[in-house]
């Protein structure tokens, strides 16, 4: 049912708000002047599966970084304003149907697939887990409701999901962001091992979309990174790794498989208190704002 709500920042004028769909963390709804609005929950996901448990001011935090990241890239995007503390007004955008990955370190399902030889890396890259990349490589991934696989250029173009030029562009671009936003979590005494983006065409124009923030990145703190172990994580990776050290990844891996329901376990106090204040943590430490 369409709701009524007043933008003074935008238009002085009363539009319609209407509920379009409800993501894993945020909740999408279109607006009468033909933007969306994004409202960030403080609901958390991982390895594809929902939680029960939320993360508190979670929603918050994601919200505000994806507006410092839009304003600190020079990429074209679709951001327009805040509304409120967990709100964004964006421009409707046709989205690009793959996932934009980029990597800057051997972690992850990197590793796991390329032990199953599933990818190829050159024959300098040092495969001790954490280990910094000769250079950041583009991995893109399908764009799921469900689970996001790896997809090779050859299968995107195959598949006619972008051109061979549109499909550079993203490489490029992805890359590039990766590359400023690594410098500027650098000298806020983080290392950013990955990110993932999401691009879409509006008015013809290519613009990065979505969000940027926990949820679309690994942050690791500098001061205890060592190359051969698991790092200590400013990002949902807090979850994934309690989750496979409690062998709910397996699970999850194997009830999928098996096409059966994914359960999600019910997340320790302490992990969701040690999670929200990791990513307020980080967002004051890399923005130079206070929330």
């Amino acid at each position: 049912m369409p709701l009524i709500k007043i933008y003074p920042k935008i238009t002085h004028i009363i539009l319609i708000m209407k509920f379009l769909h409800s993501g894993k963390v945020k909740d999408v709804y279109e607006l009468g002047d033909g933007n969306l609005l994004f409202r960030f929950s403080d609901r958390v996901s991982a390895y594809d599966v929902k939680f029960k448990d939320n993360i508190s001011r979670k929603g918050e935090v994601l919200c505000k970084f994806a507006e410092f990241w839009f304003n600190q890239l020079s990429v074209p995007n679709h951001f327009v304003c805040l509304e409120g503390k967990d709100k964004m007004i964006v421009k409707k955008m046709r989205m690009i149907p793959i996932e934009c990955i980029v990597r800057g370190y051997f972690y992850g399902s990197l590793i796991q697939r390329w032990q199953e030889g599933k990818t190829l890396l050159a024959e300098n890259v040092d495969t001790r887990m954490a280990a910094k990349l000769p250079e950041p490589i583009f991995d893109p991934t399908t764009k799921s409701a469900t689970h996001d696989l790896p997809i090779s250029k050859e299968q995107v173009l195959n598949q006619n999901l972008v051109t061979e030029e549109e499909y550079e562009w993203l490489e490029k671009t992805t890359i590039e962001i990766y590359k400023k936003m690594s410098s500027i979590t650098n000298s806020a005494g983080y290392i950013l091992a990955d990110l993932k983006l999401e691009f879409g065409k509006h008015n013809g124009d290519m613009l990065l979309g979505d969000s940027i923030g926990p949820d679309e990145y690994r942050l690791w703190p500098k001061d205890s990174y060592e190359v051969g172990r698991v790092q200590e994580a400013y990002d949902k990776q807090l979850l994934r790794d309690w989750l496979t050290e409690n062998g709910y990844q397996k699970q999850f891996e194997d009830d999928r498989k098996a096409g059966k329901e994914l359960i999600a376990p019910s997340i320790p106090i302490e992990l969701r208190e040690k999670m929200s204040m990791r990513y307020i943590e980080s967002y004051q430490r890399i923005t130079g704002n206070t929330l």
